[in-house]
């Protein structure tokens, strides 16, 4: 059947703020699904309010309104629309189902003749509500574990009582395995099912009989109205039950699970997605399987919306499964829609891996002091990474040198631990670097039934690790020079780094590299193309791999590189990688706009980035992506591969900047600022004398390596003292200090954490007023984009300040110094592009506490608010195609916007929640409000000083 053609005009709900649970999968969900729908001539409504991303754009949607998600917000937009036909509420995770449920309740749907499409609310109810679920579950004969649901504090102690220990529980209606605990003994049980019970909206919990060390498997399926369904992917978790799937490292397609019982899991599957109601559009189902010779296989739960994983699932197999399922929503049918990524067969098949995907997540464990680091029910990721390899150790290789962490891969970088019962203990309680840990015990000898029986993880894993390993020791007996080629071509292909392989060999990376080079031991690119390479991919979608070479008939030899470089002028985007504490989604939203700014200049796009999650790694995103880790290696091997005009660091946040000082001295050409001027202003020294020279006031500072140098510093400078580590990205490491004592503790635990790094020490304001200022520059002109105005008062980091455009109390002389500063500090820095400028403001002068000549965190926020596309702008003066002068800024905005951060807190229960100046927010929304006597306003004004930390 053809798409219903009743449907003109859909709503569609967004996610929000990004919290820990519910990340910018959904805006890339939601993004796909609006490019969908218009694709069909349909008018698309968007509701959400969240400004970081590219979903919000105006370019995203016909009409967006950037609203808290309530029904109040709901029915506004109802009344301006009166055309809307239906409610599209997949998209945007729980937040999203919750919203659409409220507003069902409320008759508001039936009161403004909209239809649901896409989910079946009843469907919603059944997997949402653990024991309708379990009664349909057992009525088609779906075996789950021993279950009871408790909706009071006494119902639940009687059912642990006919269960005995150790058991799960998991709170109804939450997100991200919110309330959710493994309870092993009576001690905890009580706070456990107190705090399960307090979490769910209904206040209900189901208690289960805990399936430890069985192993976990997800399906992800599709369905049409016709009740054709695909099985797009299986993905195993590595991590045994007991972790939560978005805290566990998962590996497509699954590695260990027998064909038959591949067969009976997904017949299982669409068993039970047909049997939860009538409803087109995607599903996940989750299952244990006993890790024993019969292989029982327990439903465990079962979403009917897109999910984390169905992201996750859409990059590893290609397969475009947000926008397919926004197309099944309007009615058509699978066989009707083609495969986008070959164009030529149809959307009703199921995609062949010929590669292995790995995901892991990433932690920010250091951002909440005091929090409880094991992994558990309760997810605790603030993103992830994803690495393809041809197999399983190169992919995993890839994943672990994409997190951003210090690391180089698996083992062989000698930061590995060395102490037998810190290994025992992080794997008993598995911990978030356990990846790493199994790779340590199994050097330090710990046998690897020593290791299952600990861990749980399938024999299959560690014998990989095992093999790993195994080569390292090998390699460790060569020389750079006595190495052979079929070795080293061959940790390669086990996914090695140079770094690593220079640590085994005692060389430097750059000899490795050379000696590659000279064996001819050299990266090719392989086509993700959802078929295994049956038929003609027409999307340029790459990852790298080593392969051995191949002889033709005539004596020739060469390995088969897929990607073929074009002879147009090309631009690479450096991405940002996982998201984090401090780098969210909003370096995405600039890289994307980067992209499509540099392709209305003619360019060839391409994009390099590792994260699942985001828009710029959508297939057709950039003219071609390459899904590798923005990790020195695989960007200096693209960059020769495709000889691009030059590279843009300066959307990609820290991730890509770190990586301006290499690309500079390999003489590859950084567009825009230059590295010395990047350089330059984190460099607080040379900054320093930067401003002096143009009169520019700065808080008194002075830098130290070791303590005792601090505490000579602390003479010169007056308590309280900023401290702060340089280079770091989200206030990293900072806090204020009030005498020696913690002054000493402080420097101590940095330099620990840190080594060899100049701190920073500046005198702290005390009491002053923080603004910060965003502006373009093309070495010549400047013009100043925004000024905003933070609610708290300096000493909160930028980040979880609520901050307003325009400021709301800064007088004309304020105003004046900070234009004035502004303008001279991007000159200064020969700037050709973005900068963003923080202030503190005292006794009405204006002293300057950090400039970054890049993209900030507010440049999406202020190009929302005020209606302009700014890093397209900014884009095309960084690549010398405009001067600044050469725009018509029109900005526009009624009374004010205020940016408002979102914690994840609720993830820590016992973790002091004070802010100070180390950035602690996962996300954030925007507030428009018309005047400063609105109560918002008025609430956040009377709070402001609560949560300064010192």
């Amino acid at each position: 059947m053809p798409k219903n053609s009743n449907l003109k005009s859909i709503l569609i709900i967004g996610s929000g703020p990004i919290i820990i649970g519910q990340a910018c999968e959904f805006d890339y969900s939601g993004t796909q699904a609006l490019r969908s729908l218009r694709e069909d001539g349909i008018e698309t409504i968007l509701i959400n309010s969240n400004p970081a991303t590219i979903m919000t754009d105006p370019s995203m949607a016909d009409h967006v309104y950037l609203l808290p998600l309530t029904t109040k917000s709901l029915v506004k937009i109802l009344k301006e629309h009166p055309q809307i036909d239906a409610v599209l509420p997949t998209m945007g995770g729980q937040t999203a189902l919750n919203l659409c449920i409220e507003a069902d309740e409320k008759g508001i749907w039936e009161d403004f003749g909209v239809e649901i499409i896409g989910v079946d609310i009843d469907a919603i109810n059944i997997t949402e509500d653990r024991e309708q679920f379990r009664d349909l579950m057992t009525k088609i004969g779906v075996p789950m574990a021993p279950q009871a649901t408790a909706t009071s504090f006494l119902k639940g102690k009687e059912i642990a009582q006919d269960f005995g220990f150790p058991l799960c529980i998991r709170s109804s209606f939450t997100l991200g395995g919110a309330g959710a605990a493994i309870v092993y003994d009576e001690t905890d049980f009580d706070e456990l099912l107190s705090r399960g019970l307090e979490i769910s909206p209904i206040h209900e919990v189901m208690i289960d009989k805990a399936l430890l060390g069985w192993k976990e498997y997800e399906l992800e399926l599709l369905r049409d109205a016709n009740d054709n369904v695909v099985i797009i992917c299986s993905i195993e978790n590595m991590d045994p039950m007991g972790i939560h799937t978005g805290d566990s490292i998962t590996v497509a397609p699954a590695m260990t699970l027998s064909d038959r019982t591949f067969q009976k899991m997904r017949d299982m599957a669409i068993h039970m997605m047909r049997s939860i109601g009538d409803f087109a559009g995607g599903c996940n189902v989750q299952f244990a399987v006993s890790p024993d010779e019969n292989e029982d296989i327990i439903a465990i739960e079962i979403n009917p919306r897109v999910s984390r994983s169905s992201a996750l699932a859409s990059k590893a197999t290609g397969y475009p499964i947000a926008k397919i399922a926004a197309k099944l929503a309007l009615g058509y049918h699978l066989d009707e829609l083609s495969n986008q990524i070959t164009g030529s067969t149809s959307a009703l098949f199921e995609p062949t891996l010929d590669y292995v995907i790995v995901k892991i997540p990433r932690w920010n464990f250091d951002k909440f002091e005091g929090s409880d680091r094991t992994l558990g029910l309760q997810m605790k990721a603030v993103g992830e990474v994803m690495g393809i390899g041809r197999s399983f150790q190169e992919a995993i290789h890839k994943a672990t040198q994409s997190l951003e962490i210090k690391r180089n891969g698996l083992g062989a970088d000698g930061k590995g631990y060395k102490n037998y019962d810190q290994i025992i203990d992080k794997l008993t309680n598995a911990s978030w670097d356990r990846v790493f840990v199994i790779y340590d015990a199994i050097q330090m000898g710990i046998p690897l039934s020593r290791i299952h029986e600990i861990t749980k993880i399938d024999m299959w894993f560690l014998k990989q690790y095992e093999e790993l390993y195994a080569i390292e020791k090998e390699i460790s007996t060569y020389t750079i020079d006595t190495i052979d080629k079929d070795l080293l071509l061959e940790a390669k292909q086990k996914g090695y780094g140079d770094r690593q392989i220079a640590h085994m060999l005692d060389c430097l990376e750059s000899q490795v590299y050379n000696k590659r080079e000279e064996l001819g031991v050299k990266r090719v690119y392989k086509l993700v193309d959802t078929c295994a390479a049956e038929f003609k991919a027409q999307t340029p979608y790459y990852y790298s791999t080593f392969e051995n070479d191949v002889e033709t008939a005539n004596g020739e030899r060469f390995v088969d590189n897929e990607s073929e470089v074009s002879d147009k002028k090309k631009i690479i985007v450096l991405g940002s990688g996982p998201n984090r504490i401090g780098q969210g989604i909003e370096f995405d939203y600039c890289c994307v706009h980067g992209i499509l700014a540099a392709s209305e200049c003619g360019y060839e796009t391409i994009m390099i980035n590792c994260n699942p999650e985001t828009v710029s790694t959508d297939f057709d995103t950039a003219d071609k992506l390459y899904f590798e880790p923005v990790f020195w290696e695989h960007i200096y091997d693209i960059i020769k591969h495709e000889k691009p005009e030059g590279v843009i660091v300066q959307l990609g946040g820290q991730t890509a900047l770190k990586l301006a000082e290499k690309l500079d001295r390999y003489g590859i050409k950084i567009l825009g600022t230059s590295y010395q001027s990047l350089d330059l202003a984190e460099d607080r020294g040379s900054f320093s004398t930067l401003l002096k020279e143009n009169n520019i006031p700065y808080p008194k500072f002075d830098t130290a390596e070791t303590a005792e140098e601090a505490l000579k510093v602390a003479d010169e400078l007056d308590f309280p003292i900023l401290v702060r580590p340089s280079y770091v990205l989200g206030g990293q490491g900072m806090k204020i200090v009030i005498n020696k004592q913690e002054l000493e503790e402080h420097v101590v635990d940095l330099l620990r954490s840190i080594p060899n790094n100049k701190l920073l020490l500046d005198h702290y304001l005390d009491g002053a007023i923080e603004a910060e200022a965003d502006a373009i520059c093309d070495g010549e002109n400047v013009y100043i984009i925004g000024i905003m105005e933070h609610i708290e008062p300096c000493g909160i980091h930028s980040g979880d300040s609520n901050a307003t455009l325009p400021p709301f109390n800064l007088g004309d002389l304020v105003m004046e110094q900070i234009k004035d500063h502004t303008k001279k500090i991007a000159l200064a820095l020969n700037t050709v592009g973005l900068i963003n400028i923080q202030f503190a403001v005292k006794d009405d002068k204006v002293y300057i506490i950090e400039a970054n000549p890049r993209a900030s965190r507010t440049v999406p926020f202020i190009a929302k608010a005020y209606g302009e596309p700014y890093v397209n702008y900014a884009t095309k003066v960084m690549l010398g195609d405009k001067k600044v002068s050469d725009f018509d800024f029109k900005p526009h905005l009624d009374g004010y916007a205020i940016k408002q951060p979102v914690f994840s807190f609720n993830k820590f229960p016992n973790v002091n929640k004070q802010l100070g100046p180390e950035m602690k927010s996962t996300g954030e929304s925007i507030l428009f409000i018309e005047s400063l006597k609105d109560d918002e306003f008025y609430d956040l004004y009377a709070r402001r000083k609560m949560y300064l930390s010192k």
